[in-house]
């Protein structure tokens, strides 16, 4: 493993539930471009929690965090983030477990928030020809009612899970609320600090799905998780028009600084 100075303020956040065998790979390119990493292994059944204690004890810049039972991927992260608040760093760059988000370009996310620390750095997917149609179609039904409930606040893509968060208001607004512990962790934790203030930046990630044969794992379920989505955005049309006035109040003040 290469020898990176460990960032006292900005770590990787992996949550994972049985990975599979991606998972090493993941993790290993992770700390190829940064110290430290961590992984929150959310109740995995799969062997790759003894797996990654067993590499954490061999590497000082990856840490490990097992929860005794699934809680879902926000509530991984929610414990990612206690722990790292505690330890003192004030951000977080999440990326899922499976191979699918670009480790090479996690110093250049890292870059970017360190350059702009109020900010959120969110990943806009490139997809090949691995991708799904039928998510790659479906997600846009949802980036629509995420643009419309932050009033075009530049998310880009709501769903894509490589991004940096800065702890403090993420951790804040979902200690608020019991919503935001699964699969709608990503859109929902994009449009509610969006709402906080938080300014979204976008770069362009690509995205690599994998197959069976590839030893890709799929948790995701078409019916339930859009079930999941589709009450998400009801909550947060709803929570949109109550905040409406403070939203285009926002909206025109940065209008008129930018005209200035």
């Amino acid at each position: 493993m290469s020898e990176l100075h460990a960032s006292s303020t900005h770590l990787v956040l992996i949550p994972s539930y049985n990975p599979g065998a991606k998972v090493d790979t993941t993790v290993h390119n992770a700390r190829e471009q940064w110290n430290p990493v961590w992984v929150v292994v959310d109740g995995s059944t799969d062997g790759s929690a003894e797996r990654l204690q067993a590499m954490a004890e061999r590497d000082p810049g990856l840490r490990v965090i097992v929860l005794p039972e699934n809680r879902g991927k926000g509530a991984a992260v929610l414990a990612g983030l206690d722990a790292a608040a505690a330890s003192g760093f004030t951000h977080v760059l999440t990326m899922d477990s499976d191979g699918q988000h670009p480790a090479d370009l996690i110093p250049a996310f890292m870059a970017a928030s360190q350059a702009a620390p109020d900010a959120m750095v969110l990943g806009v997917p490139k997809f090949d020809g691995s991708a799904p149609q039928l998510r790659v179609q479906g997600r846009r039904l949802s980036n629509a009612w995420a643009d419309l409930e932050t009033l075009w606040a530049g998310i880009g893509d709501s769903l894509y899970g490589f991004r940096v968060y800065p702890v403090a208001p993420l951790a804040a607004i979902m200690r608020r609320q019991p919503w935001m512990r699964g699969f709608d962790f990503d859109p929902e934790a994009a449009v509610r600090l969006c709402w906080a203030g938080v300014r979204p930046i976008r770069i362009d990630a690509p995205v690599r799905y994998f197959g069976r044969h590839e030893g890709g794992v799929s948790h995701f379920h078409y019916g339930r998780d859009n079930a999941l989505l589709a009450w998400m955005h009801l909550r947060l049309f709803t929570g949109f028009a109550m905040r409406l006035p403070m939203l285009v109040a926002r909206r025109l003040t940065r209008r008129r600084d930018q005209t200035a």
